[in-house]
């Protein structure tokens, strides 16, 4: 097997925290998918990237809460625990730092989500279909 240059390492560990952000995922893991040892790893990544492994999937996982907030009426603890955060105390605390308002200060800031729903195509194909079901019946209708 040749010889891959760290980076690629390094870019699947961040592919992993970028594509699994929601699992229970640490920086033994992202070391793991890199091939490194955990100490290497974390060195690598941040001379590579300019943060630490758990500043980068800490970052996917706000931003991705983030996104929820604006988009969903999901509760913050729900969003918590959906971009794989464990303690609602903590997620307040680092999205607080991060956007520099609370979460909850953060989705006023926006439309509420029922702004954003959607109907379902399948729904507007059901309620936007003609009455009558066959050619026959409509024709039959216009001429009788």
């Amino acid at each position: 097997m040749a010889f891959a240059p760290p980076a690629r390492h390094l870019l699947r560990a961040k592919d992993l925290a970028d594509a699994q952000y929601y699992e229970p995922l640490d920086v033994d893991d992202m070391a793991g998918a890199a091939g490194l040892s955990r100490a290497h790893f974390s060195r690598e990544f941040r001379r590579t990237f300019g943060e630490s492994p758990h500043a980068y999937l800490l970052t996917r996982r706000l931003e991705r809460a983030a996104s929820l907030l604006r988009a969903t009426d999901r509760s913050v603890a729900e969003i918590c625990f959906d971009v794989g955060l464990k303690s609602v105390g903590s997620f307040t605390t680092s999205f607080t730092r991060t956007f520099g308002v609370s979460p909850t200060a953060y989705r006023a800031a926006f439309p509420p989500a029922s702004d954003y729903a959607l109907v379902p195509a399948c729904v507007l194909r059901a309620y936007g279909r003609p009455q009558h079901r066959t050619f026959r019946e409509d024709n039959a209708r216009a001429h009788g």
